[in-house]
């Protein structure tokens, strides 16, 4: 008789942990960071990636990046500086709830995503820089440098690739 008392409460137990966990995954609106108009709400999607509307220009970037949990915003403005000073005239925008960055009428060269225990850059002809970032993709010109809390930036390498990314016709989606 313990035993099935004992498994009917850890059925319950084990239903009601499933249940937060979904609840944990699933979008959570977040206070607006500050400098944002009081009382407006950002979305945390699966992970801590803010939902920002898309839009063209610097503002959009910089609600993404303010709205980046924790650690993650600290990189995020860091990964934006470095990617301006690397490539002066560079165009901004935010599609699909990532900041993308390009060179008008060239396309896109990068972007970056953020999960729940890292930032992913994506750079979107990553196969023709040299050295190659280190993350491979499902898409054979796609590479990746996955940035963890610890992980120490590499700021020149990543200026390298930055300027070599630009300097090549990017994505035009």
């Amino acid at each position: 008789m313990a035993a099935s008392s004992s498994r009917k409460s850890r059925s319950k137990s084990s239903a009601a942990s499933a249940k937060a966990s979904r609840s944990a995954t699933k979008a959570q609106p977040v206070k607006a960071p500050q400098g944002k108009k009081k009382g407006k709400q950002v979305t945390l999607l699966s992970g801590g990636n803010p939902q920002i509307a898309k839009g063209d220009g610097d503002a959009p970037v910089q609600a993404y990046i303010a709205a980046m949990p924790g650690w993650k915003r600290d990189v995020g403005r860091r990964l934006d500086a470095l990617i301006v000073r690397s490539v002066p005239h560079v165009r901004k925008a935010v599609k699909w709830n990532s900041p993308f960055y390009g060179i008008e009428g060239q396309g896109w060269f990068l972007s970056f995503h953020v999960f729940a225990r890292y930032i992913k850059v994506a750079f979107f002809k990553g196969s023709s820089l040299h050295p190659l970032p280190p993350g491979e993709s499902k898409q054979k010109q796609v590479r990746y440098l996955d940035i963890h809390e610890d992980d120490q930036l590499d700021e020149k390498q990543l200026a390298s690739w930055l300027k070599q990314a630009a300097a090549i016709p990017g994505w035009l989606g």
